[in-house]
């Protein structure tokens, strides 16, 4: 096989990190756009660089396919996808729902969450405290883990109590592109149910509500189905990736000792560290999969319409082509145009609930433990695998 037509392997993460992989920096140099293969047997062209990245996700050549619906099948009697998610809406479908949801997640709507996302912070450190006599804890099971999904429930209208029921089929959708398609839909499926029975209660609360009372207003562009398919969204995207990117932050912050000084002696910089834990740590190692709806070449390398496109942000987010230094933590990196919330019209719509989040967790844990560090040796942390995106299983910390 010719080098030209060779199909390399989705580059792994190295044990004991979150990514990226370092084998994206000579992707990045020698082969920016490279036929890969998928976990799922599939094959796609896999992009690097950061300004391919980014205009990827804005490229009206691609598309975002339906996790129920691709790899296309040949079978007539597969059955039918499931509703589109708020992420793969094209289109119409796509601006009319953006439209109708996103009052709901802009600064001035979720000022009201900063006061409760940091008590929710503080009474879980408190029961942290209280319960490590000598001192010691897991960070992880204490307080990176619960917050998370917490704030979920508050903000959305999630109910907590039903947590062992929807998250199973969150962790089997985030690893989709290992998957059959008959696990993919089947996890969809059930997932679209618990939303429909939950948004037929006789009461809901959150962003669940607002949504389901905007829906029933004359004229309204919002649907019912478009209910379902923002809560299967919200499901998805708004508690393991949240719960692991923190991890991954603090674990961050707690091996770079002298920029968590600096953010000790300086909280007014929270605001610009995020940004910077944000483009240095994946916050989705996931496959991000798009479709080609026309022929066009990018780099030499001939993409016809059909085939899959794979921009990778964790890649990006390290390019020295866009940032100075990019394998360096710099919590007063300014500007930051990173990519972890993708681009264009798909860009997460959950922003900036992610970014107060992660920040009121880590002022509440600097300002409440301030000589907080590793109690075990980093080398020695174990790792949740469970996820593309890697995160410490547990993270003992002392203070």
């Amino acid at each position: 096989m010719s080098d030209v037509d060779a199909v390399l392997g989705v580059p792994a993460v190295e044990p004991g990190t979150a990514g990226p992989p370092c084998a994206y920096a000579r992707l990045r140099d020698e082969k920016p756009v490279v036929r890969t293969r998928l976990p799922n047997g599939e094959t796609g062209w896999l992009i690097s660089r950061y300004a391919d990245v980014r205009a990827a996700f804005a490229d009206p050549r691609l598309e975002r396919p339906l996790l129920s619906a691709w790899p296309r099948s040949d079978d007539d009697d597969e059955p039918p996808p499931c509703l589109p998610t708020f992420l793969e809406m094209t289109g119409e479908h796509h601006e009319r729902v953006r439209r109708a949801v996103l009052p709901l997640f802009g600064r001035r709507r979720l000022e009201f969450m900063g006061p409760r996302i940091r008590a929710m912070a503080e009474e879980l450190i408190d029961t942290m405290v209280a319960g490590a006599a000598d001192g010691t804890a897991d960070l992880v099971a204490f307080y990176v883990e619960p917050l998370p999904l917490r704030v979920l429930c508050e903000t959305t209208g999630l109910p907590h109590e039903d947590r062992d029921i929807y998250l199973p089929h969150t962790l089997t959708l985030l690893g989709a592109s290992g998957l059959s398609k008959a696990e993919v839909l089947a996890a969809l499926n059930a997932l679209q149910d618990y939303a429909s029975a939950l948004v037929s209660r006789k009461e809901q609360a959150g962003f669940v509500e607002l949504l389901l009372a905007q829906s029933r207003c004359p004229g309204s562009d919002l649907t019912r189905d478009d209910v379902v398919s923002f809560v299967v969204t919200m499901i998805m995207a708004g508690f393991k990736t949240t719960m692991q990117h923190t991890g991954n932050a603090l674990l961050a912050l707690l091996t770079h000792p002298g920029e968590l000084r600096r953010l000790r002696e300086e909280p007014a910089g929270i605001g610009t560290a995020v940004e910077e834990l944000l483009r240095y740590v994946p916050l989705m190692n996931a496959i991000n999969i798009l479709v080609a709806k026309e022929d066009f070449t990018l780099h030499d390398q001939h993409i016809r319409v059909g085939d899959a496109v794979v921009p990778v942000p964790a890649s990006a987010n390290r390019d020295p082509g866009a940032f100075a230094d990019p394998d360096r933590l710099d919590l007063t990196r300014s500007p930051n145009a990173h990519i972890a919330f993708g681009h264009g019209p798909h860009m997460c719509t959950g922003g900036h609930l992610t970014r107060l989040q992660l920040a009121t967790t880590i002022q509440v844990l600097v300002e409440r433990l301030p000589g907080i560090e590793l109690a075990v040796p980093v080398d020695s942390i174990p790792w949740d695998e469970s996820t593309p995106l890697r995160a410490p299983a547990r993270l003992p910390v002392r203070w």
